[in-house]
């Protein structure tokens, strides 16, 4: 819901600080989906009750957040005024995606101490 409030609003306007670091949109869009895969992963296990195999997890995390990322570049386009879809920010949202579970996958491939039972 935060990322769906933020993605859609229009923060344009002189009362707001900027910052003129070129394409650090990029980097806030690959670190909100990296957060929102990983914590997916571990999410849809508690949601499947620790009964669901780590690549079924992945692949869940993955597949929402990438479709999660269209809709909203989408919306931008077509629901608000003030915003426009920009096919680079769906890729940081992607990319984000795919490293945020690959860390899952690497955290949780027996090379540390963390076992994904199951």
């Amino acid at each position: 819901m935060f990322i769906t409030l933020l993605s859609l609003f229009s923060f344009k306007g002189d009362s707001l600080p900027s910052v003129d670091i070129p394409h650090v949109d990029k980097a806030v869009h690959f670190t909100f989906y990296f957060v929102f895969t990983f914590l997916g992963c571990l999410g849809y296990r508690e949601l499947k009750s620790k009964k669901t195999t780590l690549k079924r997890a992945v692949f869940v995390s993955i597949l929402t957040a990438v479709i999660y990322g269209m809709v909203i570049e989408v919306l931008q386009g077509v629901a608000t005024a003030h915003r426009e879809p920009d096919i680079l920010d769906f890729l940081a949202n992607s990319a984000g995606a795919f490293v945020g579970a690959y860390a899952v996958k690497y955290i949780f491939s027996g090379n540390t101490s963390l076992k994904w039972d199951k």
